[in-house]
Order: structure tokens, then C-alpha cells, then sequence
């Protein structure tokens, strides 16, 4: 007797969901591309929404910017709700870390009083920035159409809510954990005359209308020179006052950071490249909101790292910008 084997191919009668094949054609397609593109309803509304009633739902509308399609603006990390999820999984395991090496030896507590007292003044108030920054990006991930665009700008806005948390742990971990320095830390922000600058502008940035100028506002202006301000050149000015730990616990904000510069720069390189009359808008909001970012780190610079490196994240902003087309309007073309 013998025994003939044979194997038989079954071709999938479709490669991927429909809406995706309309895009892309009709091949395998990624699962970012399967979870980020075409989601979001775009007619057979049943009503307006009630809260702003002068426009439909996912409407176009809500921002100045004219795309001819959103989905032009897209993550270069491929995120995903699943990839990023691993992907901070693994940041906050190597964060958890430096924070449990700190917290075991008290390393913050051994530090000189007065030096805890410029920790708690200079950096710990930025947990409230923090929390402006996780609102702001909320709202924009809320009224944004492209489902690309709304995820983005949605683990933003969890990414600020977990440094702000962070940041309440470096004053934890001074006091030991009795909450007194995060009580003084808050009358630094309250009432301290270096951040109210800061604390105004925060404030003014939650009643931005238009979502794309406020995520211009938010994560490109005052991110682009608050973060290499504070945990770059304060974090080098803070080792030479011997608080050289410090840089352990500030080490996610950094890496976070050049990470999310490539998702923001794409975004921008793609709306200010749609056209002109994006471009002229640009420099217009950043003509108004670019001189108050400076404003509201200017004394915290004074207070601490000096005027010219802020002057210098303020020209390495302007580098950025001018990639798309754009100017700083501190800085000499």
C-alpha cells in the first residue's frame, strides 16, 4: 500500500478589513495601520454635541489648519494601544529601578538641606506643568478627527500624567513620604513670584480653543525649550550644587523626550509641508505664544542654570522650526 501526501495552499479571500484596503490596497497591512487609520465615524450622525453644538462630531472644522486628509500626519514610532503599552511597560521598569536604588539608600534625604530646598523649589512645582500638559492633551486627542493624530496626542497626555507622578516622588522621597514637600513644593507654585509666569501661562493654555494650536503651544514651544532646560542643563547645574542622584530619577523625562520629538516633528513637517497658508499660520501663533514660553522660563533659568542656556534651547527650537519653514521670533534668521 502506498500513501500519496499531499499539501493544498488556501489563499485568504481577503488580506485585511476593507477600509484599510481602500487605503493602502488590497495586501497584509501592519497592525499599526490596522488599529490607527479610518476609524472614527464621519457621517450618520444623530445629533450634535451638546457641549459645542456649532459642530458635528470628529469635525474637521474645530481647527484652523486645512489637511486634505489628516491621516498625512502619522507616528514614525508605529504606536498602537498594544505597542505602547510594551514599550512604556519596559521605560517604567528601568525608571522603577533608579527610583527604588534612590529610596533604599535615602540618597535624596543625605542631600544638603539647602539643596533640597532648590529641588523643591526649581524642579518638583514643573508636576503641576505636568498635569496642564495632560489636559491639554486630552482635549486635543478629543477634538482631533485622524485617529493617528488622537492617539498620539492620547498617550501624550498619560505619558505627562506619569512624569507629573514622578516628579511627586522625587519630594516623597525627601520627606519620607509624609507629604510636607510636596506641600511646600505647592506653595512654590502658588505663590512664588518665579512661577507665575509659568503658572499664567499654563493656565491660558487650558482655554485654547483651536486644537492644533494648542498641541503647537503645549508639545512643540514650551516643550521644546522646558525640557532641555530643566533636565538637561539644570540637571548638569544641579550636580555641580553635589546633587549628581538627582540624574537617575530624571532619566525617563530625558529619554521620553527624544523620543516623542519624532512623532511631533513629523506632525509639524507634515501640516506645515499641506501649504502655504498652514505655514502663515504657524508663525502666527507662534509669533503669540513663542515669547511667552521664553517668559515663563526666564526666571526659572535666572534662578538657576543662567539666561544663556535658555537663550541656547531657544536657538536649538529655532533649528527645529526652521526645518518646517519656520522662524523663532527671539532668535535672528
Amino acid at each position: 500500500m502506498s500513501i500519496e501526501i499531499k499539501t493544498d495552499s488556501v489563499e485568504p479571500i481577503r488580506q485585511t478589513y476593507s477600509h484599510i484596503a481602500r487605503r493602502f490596497g488590497e495586501k497584509p497591512a501592519s497592525r499599526y495601520q490596522e488599529a490607527s487609520y479610518d476609524l472614527e465615524a464621519k457621517v450618520n450622525f444623530h445629533y450634535r454635541p451638546q457641549w459645542d453644538s456649532r459642530y458635528e462630531l470628529n469635525d474637521e472644522r474645530r481647527t484652523a489648519i486645512r489637511m486634505e486628509d489628516w491621516y498625512a500626519v502619522s507616528d514614525p514610532r508605529q504606536f498602537y494601544y498594544g505597542a505602547y503599552v510594551g514599550n512604556r511597560a519596559k521605560m517604567q521598569e528601568s525608571a522603577e529601578t533608579s527610583y527604588s536604588f534612590c529610596d533604599k539608600r535615602n540618597l535624596l534625604g543625605r542631600l544638603p538641606e539647602e539643596t533640597q530646598k532648590q529641588i523643591l523649589r526649581l524642579m518638583v512645582p514643573l508636576r503641576h506643568v505636568e498635569l496642564g500638559a495632560n489636559m491639554n492633551n486630552s482635549k486635543i486627542a478629543g477634538d482631533a478627527t485622524a485617529t493617528t493624530v488622537s492617539q498620539m496626542h492620547i498617550y501624550q497626555a498619560m505619558d505627562r500624567l506619569g512624569i507629573g507622578q514622578y516628579l511627586s516622588r522625587v519630594a516623597l522621597m525627601m520627606d519620607g513620604t509624609t507629604g510636607k514637600a510636596l506641600d511646600e513644593s505647592k506653595g512654590y507654585w502658588m505663590d512664588d513670584e518665579l512661577w507665575q509666569p509659568m503658572r499664567k501661562l499654563v493656565e491660558d493654555s487650558l482655554v485654547v480653543d483651536d486644537w492644533f494650536e494648542l498641541t503647537l503651544l503645549q508639545n512643540v514651544l514650551l516643550d521644546g525649550m522646558m525640557f532641555p532646560l530643566v533636565y538637561h542643563r539644570m540637571d548638569a547645574w544641579f550636580a555641580e550644587q553635589g546633587a549628581e542622584d538627582i540624574s537617575m530619577l530624571t532619566e525617563f523625562m530625558r529619554d521620553w523626550q527624544k523620543e516623542s520629538l519624532r512623532w511631533i516633528n513629523a506632525m509639524m513637517k507634515a501640516v506645515a509641508g499641506e501649504s502655504e497658508a498652514n505655514r502663515e499660520l504657524l508663525q502666527q501663533w507662534i509669533d503669540h505664544w513663542e515669547p511667552r514660553a521664553y517668559d515663563a522660563l526666564k526666571p526659572i533659568a535666572e534662578a538657576s542654570t543662567g539666561l544663556d542656556a535658555l537663550d541656547e534651547v531657544r536657538a536649538e527650537l529655532n533649528t527645529r522650526l526652521k526645518k518646517f519653514g519656520l522662524q523663532s521670533t527671539g532668535v535672528s534668521a
